[in-house]
């Protein structure tokens, strides 16, 4: 196997069992992409809340799902439609963000979505997602778009099949999230879009409260998932902005729901909690960065007087210090379960979006050759 990484930080990489520096692979992680695209209609504010609280949990999904021993690199993409505030010339739909896998810039503009009474047009929404965003045409990715909300799937003026046709030719599943019961669903034609895109149909209550079930190690993971953001090292004209946006959404995932907190803390110690565009550490494990090649004035005040050497030292120190700090949470984490599992009973009545999101992802993606620990 190739070994990409500096040897400064190959060395510190043995310090910590587990550690996030690691050889980079020979061959590409596979890759998953999807949008959310959501109804923000007057109707839907159970609905963006329930996305705010488990936007987290959806993307932990794939923290344990392998491929070929790989860990896939998510990719994530917003829409909404439905808004009466939205442009008329585009159906009243809106791209909020392009498929990235900048997880806190989803979580910020999902948490600045308002609803508004409009009309909801799913053919519309769908196909702007399938013609505007960047989809992957390599083989083997898994590509899925996940459409919510509550009146008619085939209403306006854009044919909802004909989108799911085109989805479907660019390898893209369309999966159907109906937010009332299963009939009303099926008579307002979101099953049949299901079988058009040759995903699934699923039926959510939006206005569910979520259940959560306190842990003992809840207070302690939300409390390191503070002191990992201390191991982040800013670098370029933004950082100062992304560093205060990274903290700004552990405060608006505890403000969503206790149980979003700690689904955070899991995702900022996977692999999909990538920060390589702002962050050094991230950027020198990548091998997307020399640290003697930044200008100084992109680095923080405080670092700009060391040398070369002296700078990539702190920067491995960081990384060092980090993974001992994950390696903390995935260990609480993992206790959190047990505790869980003991205590969990079979909850009835309809899915919300997070258990709908992972019921398809989970069928789809395993016909894709994904498995899940």
């Amino acid at each position: 196997m190739k070994l990409n990484l500096p040897f400064f930080l190959l060395a510190a990489a043995l310090l910590v069992p587990g550690s996030l520096l690691q050889a980079a692979p020979d061959a590409p992680a596979p890759k998953v992409q999807l949008a959310l695209l959501l109804d923000t209609s007057g109707s839907m504010e159970g609905l963006i809340h329930q996305a705010r609280a488990q936007l987290w949990k959806i993307v932990n999904e794939f923290n344990t799902a392998k491929r070929e021993g790989r860990t896939p690199e998510l990719e994530v993409a917003l829409f909404e439609y439905g808004n009466d505030a939205l442009s008329a010339d585009k159906h009243w739909v809106r791209q909020i963000t392009p498929l990235t896998r900048d997880l806190d810039e989803v979580s910020r503009r999902l948490f600045a979505l308002n609803t508004n009474g409009g009309s909801e047009y799913c053919g519309a929404v769908i196909r702007e997602a399938v013609q505007t965003l960047t989809w992957s045409s390599e083989a083997g990715v898994y590509k899925a778009v996940f459409v919510a909300g509550n009146e008619p799937f085939t209403q306006g003026p854009v044919s909802s099949a004909e989108a799911c046709r085109a989805a479907m030719g660019k390898g893209i599943i369309v999966n159907t999230i109906h937010c009332g019961n299963s009939q009303d669903g099926i008579n307002g034609g979101w099953q049949q879009g299901a079988m058009l895109g040759e995903g699934s149909y699923l039926c959510i209550d939006q206005d569910k409260a979520i259940a959560h079930i306190p842990a003992p190690q809840d207070g302690e993971i939300v409390r390191l998932s503070g002191e990992l953001n201390k191991t982040y090292c800013g670098y370029g004209a933004q950082r100062e902005e992304r560093a205060r946006n990274q903290a700004v959404q552990d405060s608006n995932a505890a403000a969503a729901s206790p149980a979003a907190a700690v689904s955070r803390a899991g995702t900022k110690v996977s692999s999909n909690y990538a920060n390589g565009n702002w962050d050094l550490v991230d950027a020198v494990c990548q091998d997307k960065v020399d640290p003697a090649t930044i200008k100084k004035t992109d680095l923080p005040e405080a670092l700009r007087a060391l040398n070369d050497a002296d700078l990539k030292a702190h920067v491995a120190k960081l990384a060092v210090d980090r993974t001992a700090v994950q390696e903390k949470i995935r260990i609480l984490n993992e206790a959190r379960e047990a505790f869980l599992a003991a205590q969990r009973k079979e909850a009835g009545g309809p899915d919300t979006l997070d258990t709908a999101v992972a019921k398809a992802v989970r069928a789809q993606a395993g016909k894709a050759g994904f498995k899940w620990e």
